[in-house]
């Protein structure tokens, strides 16, 4: 496909996981139609400047702007020469530095100020690779972008091909080779276990489990090697599930006990997996006590939760029994009926149901959260400063410069351009009155979940929870596990009235002190108050709010859109969880 893709002429985005081959697949092409390769690692550093290239300041302070003086980036080197560029993490690059390859891509043209247009020769292409699975960091790349490109997604290799590649690699063969593949290939489909190991840990684990055999004097590895050696080759390739309360190592400890029981002597006594893993908790994993969860509100009782819920027999087949096996099936099946189950499971009057339940809940509303708002890239900017560090900004440079004697500019006649962010500070304010059942608090603790990982390691959001009364389950920069907030969020379920102004009140309190640019409350709700003040009497200290209202209707969607016209917001109704993501991605834009 690559290779049709680019004898055509198109410029393509190579999609997937780590250790999928893309650079590999990549080289090998070139080499076979002897192109070069400009290689280009992308990051959130990468500025215009440094992707198109610049004019050398030296040279400009001697003799002025030619093109002689100007020093071609990897753009334009892949341009005249007629070569690939390489662009990697194309999801981790500045959208102000995307920006610059639209033309490229439309065009085969690119404009730089003072040196005029440089025409692309006919063989360039770019080759851009993603990983869609990592999060941290990346952001969504702009239709702009993506409507100019075609797209080729990669999956991991069959297993018969992975031991092909760990063998070619290792030199190795037989049991090892197999038990190491096995292994990484285990943590991919592993529950808890958002991003596995590819073939590189299987690699890995095979050279320092042979290695540390023969350096322990073993003739055959033994299994506690082997557990070693595995910790070493996978452990930090291992990304746990939000809401997920263990480790890497005893994630690779359970799937040890399935491919190289203890009582084996080595990996070749049972190289298959077991039938699944143990019902016990596995090692490792401690549930967490969360008593505070465990207050008094509105209830349900089993026949009310099986009258509302045509899965509920299913899920809870008894009394106190929650089947997760029975649930994730719904899950896959019909993701919103489940997650509104699981929200009225959590005020069950059954005791333990309940329990089971409120620990289910912060770990399902996290991951279905995931799907929900990639970071902004308009947030981050270049901007001019002087001295500093940056890329030179040359222009202004040689316009805030008066030559003195020595004709030499001074640090403080240098100006620079970096990359630069407004703060914004979030307070999240759910309504928990009478009127929020079931879908729609799914609906609230899912956007709370797309909320609460937006931030990232920025500024932590507040999230305050109203009805009655207010309670304020996050303080503004006082950041809590994630899975206990979103437990508490959904055990709490309020009577009758509903104080919007105090709860607008409350997240308007919560910013008060930030230091940022602008204060932004994120409002679920359907607006209609039936008790305290005109809610648009509360908006005080609130630079921007935005409503999401679960389930919609006439006089809620009337009442949220002219509150968040008060302040500069919008009001989007949210029928289905997949409708979150796309509204959360609007409001934090």
């Amino acid at each position: 496909m690559l290779t049709v893709a680019l004898a055509t002429g198109r410029h393509v985005v190579i999609e997937g996981p780590p250790g999928t081959g893309k650079s590999t697949l990549l080289r090998s092409i070139a080499r076979e139609n002897g192109r070069a390769v400009v290689f280009v690692e992308g990051n959130a550093e990468l500025t215009p400047a440094r992707l198109v290239g610049q004019f050398d300041p030296a040279q400009v302070l001697a003799e002025g702007y030619h093109p002689a003086s100007f020093v071609d980036g990897p753009l334009l080197t892949a341009m005249r020469e007629g070569g690939l560029l390489y662009l990697e993490e194309l999801n981790r690059v500045p959208e102000e530095t995307l920006n610059v390859l639209i033309t490229v891509l439309a065009e085969g043209e690119i404009a730089v100020p003072r040196l005029g247009p440089v025409r692309a020769a006919p063989e360039f292409r770019l080759i851009a690779a993603m990983n869609p699975f990592d999060a941290i960091g990346t952001a969504r790349v702009s239709q702009a972008i993506a409507d100019r490109m075609c797209r080729v997604v990669l999956g991991y290799q069959d297993e018969a091909a992975e031991r092909a590649i760990t063998t070619a690699v290792t030199g190795l063969n037989g049991r090892v080779v197999e038990l190491a593949v096995g292994m990484a290939r285990a943590t991919r489909t592993h529950r808890d276990v958002r991003m596995g190991s590819s073939v590189r840990g299987a690699i890995d684990m095979a050279l320092v489990l042979t290695g540390l055999a023969e350096l322990r004097g073993e003739r055959t590895p033994q299994r506690d090697t082997g557990r070693d050696a595995a910790y070493a080759a996978l452990s930090g390739r291992i990304r746990m599930a939000d809401g997920v309360d263990r480790t890497p190592e005893s994630v690779i400890d359970e799937l040890l006990d399935e491919l190289w029981p203890a009582e084996a002597d080595d990996p070749a006594d049972d190289p298959g997996k077991a039938d699944g893993p143990p019902e016990t908790n596995p090692a490792g994993f401690r549930p967490r006590s969360r008593p505070a969860r465990d207050r008094a509100g509105r209830t349900q009782g089993r026949a009310q939760l099986a009258a509302q819920h045509a899965a509920f027999a299913d899920v809870s087949p008894e009394v106190g029994a929650l089947d997760e096996a029975a649930f994730h099936a719904l899950l896959s099946r019909d993701p919103d009926a489940a997650a509104a189950l699981l929200a009225d499971l959590a005020v069950a009057t059954d005791e333990a149901l309940r329990a089971a339940a409120r620990r289910l809940a912060g770990r399902v509303f996290l991951r279905l959260g995931r799907v929900g708002p990639a970071r902004a890239r308009g947030t981050r900017r270049l901007a001019p400063a002087a001295g500093g560090d940056g890329d030179l900004d040359l222009d202004r440079t040689l316009d805030r410069w008066e030559p003195g004697p020595t004709r030499r500019p001074g640090p403080a006649d240098v100006v620079t351009r970096h990359w630069t962010a407004s703060r914004r500070a979030v307070a999240l304010a759910v309504d928990v009155s009478g009127s929020m059942q079931g879908q729609a608090v799914a609906l609230a603790a899912v956007a709370a979940a797309g909320v609460v990982l937006a931030a990232g390691d920025g500024l932590v959001p507040a999230v305050v929870a109203f009805g009655p009364g207010v309670r304020v389950l996050q303080a503004h920069g006082a950041r809590r596990p994630p899975e206990d907030l979103l437990s508490d969020l959904v055990a709490l379920r309020g009577h009758g009235t509903t104080d919007l102004a105090a709860g607008l009140r409350a997240a308007a309190a919560q910013l008060a002190g930030a230091v940022a640019d602008e204060r932004l409350v994120v409002l679920l709700s359907d607006c209609i108050h039936t008790a305290g003040d005109d809610p648009a009497s509360a908006l005080g200290g609130i630079d921007r709010l935005q409503v999401l209202v679960p389930l919609g209707g006439a006089d809620a969607e009337a009442a949220a859109a002219a509150l968040a016209a008060r302040r500069g917001g919008l009001a989007q109704t949210v029928r289905r969880l997949t409708e979150v993501g796309p509204a959360l991605t609007r409001v934090l834009a």
